[in-house]
């Protein structure tokens, strides 16, 4: 019997369309000999919507995308009772990012719903999303990492100009302000002044309550690829030559001018330190099925974790693809069976468990 995948995509999140992308190439790499492939839109509203069984390849995202009035609590109903199939083999990718969908929140109804998911639980996707929070968590596990100050919505309404005093105080320019929970460079600008700060703040609570400033880094930025479970893995770094001063949406999705090189260009010994340090990133934030961590190299050769993302894109221009064919030979079809296998070996981990109270 075959496995029925369905693919979430799309979300009640400015990485929107991204996630498109992101679920166009992971449809169209499924072999259709071992799954059943139903792709699941959320629209904007975060409305629900089947596309039915998908056996034709997808030549554009708009072809995964369909309208629909239904409210948002009925259209998951919807989806549980016609749509998911009661008694076979079923597994849901959620090919979403950023918020409703990255964050954990999607994580907690599949929880609830009883089947098994690519990716990240709960814990660590909410961790993950919040810059914030896994900048405190590095913290206590002794990651090094780039200086940084959160502030709050209420606390910047309240005082700006104690704000601004308190980050220059603490900081030193330039800056990175971005909003705490969200992802694919949306909100964040590098700034150099008190002028572009205020702009940059004030862009950032566009998309969140809580934002951070980082101290610059002058250092080469490193992607690597974690997978696993209990016993995760990394792959090479990678790295992009880029125009721009720091990798930004445009850079990501829109301009084409980024050139990947992989593995990146690092001593041997330098290597296998990033790698190391990836590994840790991922099990300091309970990480499993995958995360791409991205860390930072000096020309000293110092390292620093600039972030986690715990459902890195699969978009043509993605990372986590090359970096695993660049390791190990991977294809981008069995880099996806491999992070279905890994999501089916913690459910049936998890089904082990005991769920009520053992009295003997």
């Amino acid at each position: 019997m075959k496995t029925n995948v369905y693919v979430l995509y799309g979300g009640k999140s400015a990485e929107h369309e991204v996630s498109l992308k992101s679920a166009s190439a992971i449809i169209n790499a499924l072999d259709r000999e071992k799954f059943n492939v139903y792709p699941i839109y959320i629209t904007k509203e975060g409305v629900w919507c089947s596309l039915g069984l998908l056996e034709k390849e997808i030549k554009n995202v708009e072809e995964l995308q369909v309208e629909s009035s239904q409210k948002v609590a009925h259209s998951i109903g919807r989806f549980l009772i016609e749509t998911l199939k009661v008694g076979e083999k079923n597994i849901i990718f959620p090919a979403l990012h950023g918020t409703h969908g990255e964050d954990g929140t999607v994580q907690g109804l599949l929880e609830l719903i009883d089947v098994p998911y690519v990716g990240n639980g709960v814990l660590s996707s909410a961790a993950g999303i919040d810059k914030v929070i896994m900048k405190n968590i590095f913290e206590k596990h002794k990651l090094p990492q780039t200086k940084y100050l959160p502030i709050k919505l209420h606390r910047w309404k309240e005082d700006e100009e104690k704000t601004i005093k308190e980050i220059e105080e603490k900081l030193r320019y330039p800056y990175y302000v971005k909003p705490a929970n969200l992802g694919s460079s949306v909100g964040i600008n590098r700034v150099e002044n008190r002028e572009e700060l205020n702009k940059a703040i004030e862009e950032a609570f566009l998309y969140d309550t809580k934002i951070i400033i980082e101290e610059e880094m002058i250092a080469r930025e490193m992607q690597i690829s974690v997978i696993g479970n209990d016993y995760p893995k990394a792959s090479l770094p990678g790295e992009f030559i880029m125009e721009r001063p720091f990798f930004d949406y445009n850079a990501k999705y829109i301009d084409g001018k980024i050139i990947p090189v992989v593995p990146a260009r690092l001593k041997p010994e330098v290597t296998e330190q990033v790698r190391a340090l990836a590994v840790k990133a991922f099990k300091a934030l309970d990480c499993r099925g995958l995360a791409r961590v991205d860390i930072f190299v000096t020309d000293e050769d110092e390292l620093f974790i600039n972030e986690v993302n715990t459902m890195p894109g699969f978009t043509a221009l993605s990372m986590t693809p090359v970096l695993w064919k660049a390791t190990d030979g991977t294809t981008y079809s069995e880099l996806i069976e491999k992070l279905i296998e890994l999501a089916f070996e913690r459910y049936e981990q998890k089904k082990s468990l005991l769920w009520t109270r053992c009295t003997k």
